[in-house]
C-alpha cells in the first residue's frame, strides 16, 4: 500500500508527520515523500528540513495521497505540474487526503468541486471559491476524499484513515502505541472556544500577511 506524502518548500511539519506516524504502522504500509523537486525542504519555520525521495511522475499511482499544509503564501495554488499529477493520481488513488491548508491545493486542483471539506480555520472560507462546501469539522469525509482542520488535526485524519484501510482494532493498536490520548492544559484548541479576543487578533495579523 503506497502512501504519497506530498511536501512543498515551507509546508507545515505536522500536516506531514502527524498523518506518517499514523498510516506508517499500518501493515504493508509504503509511505514516500513526493515533491516536484525531490531533495530536502525546509518546513515553514526554516528549522527543519525533510528530504522528498521521489518526484511525482516516480509515484503514478499511489494508493492514498496525503498533502499537507503551510502558510498561505507558501501554498502551491498556481496551476503545475503538481496540480497535474495530483489529478492523475486522484484517478487511481483509493484515498485523496489533506491536512490543514492543504485542502487549499485540493480545491486548486478541482478535486473538491461540490464536496464537503475543511481546512484550517482561518482559511476555511477559501474552499468555497474552489467550488467546496466548507464545514468547521475537525476530520470530514465525502466519497474517498477527507480533509482535515487545522495542523494537529492530522493525526486525527490519520487515525480515521487508518480505521478504513485496515480495520478499527489495528486503528485502535495504532493509537495505542503512539499514546495519542488528548488532555490539553487549555480548552482553546478552535476558535469556538477559544478567548474571543485571541481569535480576533489572529484574524487581524492574517489580514496583514
Amino acid at each position: 500500500m503506497q502512501i504519497a506524502i506530498v511536501l512543498f518548500p515551507g509546508f507545515t511539519v505536522l500536516d506531514a508527520m502527524g498523518p506518517y506516524e499514523i498510516l506508517s504502522r499500518l501493515p504493508g504500509a509504503r509511505p514516500v515523500f513526493v515533491a516536484e523537486r525531490p531533495g530536502p525542504l525546509t518546513n515553514d519555520g526554516g528549522a527543519l528540513t525533510v528530504v522528498a525521495q521521489a518526484a511525482p511522475a516516480e509515484v503514478p499511482r499511489p494508493d492514498v495521497v496525503v498533502v499537507p499544509g503551510g502558510p498561505e503564501a507558501n501554498l502551491p495554488l498556481e496551476p503545475g505540474p503538481l496540480h497535474q499529477w495530483l489529478r492523475e493520481a486522484d484517478r487511481h488513488s483509493q484515498w485523496t487526503t489533506s491536512v490543514c491548508t492543504g485542502s487549499l491545493i485540493l480545491g486548486a486542483a478541482g478535486l473538491l468541486k461540490g464536496r464537503r471539506a475543511t481546512s484550517h480555520w482561518l482559511a476555511l472560507e477559501q474552499l468555497a471559491g474552489y467550488g467546496a462546501r466548507p464545514t468547521g469539522e475537525r476530520v470530514v469525509t465525502d466519497g474517498k476524499y477527507v480533509t482535515a482542520a487545522g495542523v494537529s488535526s492530522g493525526i486525527d485524519m490519520g487515525l480515521t484513515l487508518a480505521g478504513r484501510l485496515a480495520d478499527d482494532r489495528t486503528a485502535q493498536m495504532v493509537q495505542l502505541i503512539v499514546e495519542y490520548d488528548p488532555q490539553p492544559p487549555y480548552d482553546a484548541g478552535s476558535p469556538e472556544k477559544a478567548p474571543a479576543e485571541l481569535v480576533g487578533e489572529w484574524r487581524r495579523v492574517r489580514g496583514k500577511i
